[in-house]
């Protein structure tokens, strides 16, 4: 098992990552790009990164299993029928979007990579 393994929550990755995005954002102003309507898309991205993900939460509501990565102890069930009949994990991929969505939304360079 990996030192890190089942110790950092998810959403911590991700509101690191967007800190990051930001200050990398902050600090290099001359890689800021004009984005028409980047706050819209922004928006709509965000929209459906939260969408995706509360599908995959409502799947394992459903099941009546655990959603907290770090619990697999207190897994009950393999769930596989809605969103995760597209994806092995949707809220994963909801916060990518997140991020990608948060990425448009600063339109800087540096925040993309």
């Amino acid at each position: 098992m990996h030192a890190l393994e089942l110790k950092v929550p998810p959403p911590l990755v991700l509101i690191v990552a967007a800190l990051l995005m930001f200050a990398a954002a902050t600090l290099t102003p001359s890689l800021t790009f004009s984005l028409p309507g980047n706050s819209v898309w922004a928006a709509l991205i965000a929209v459906l990164g939260i969408a995706v993900a509360g599908a995959g939460v409502a799947a394992f509501r459903r099941a009546k299993t655990t959603v907290n990565p770090m619990r697999v102890h207190e897994t009950s069930s393999l769930v596989t029928n809605g969103v995760f009949r597209i994806s092995r994990n949707p809220m994963y991929v909801g916060m990518l979007l997140l991020l990608v969505a948060w990425a448009v939304h600063l339109a800087n360079a540096a925040a993309i990579l």
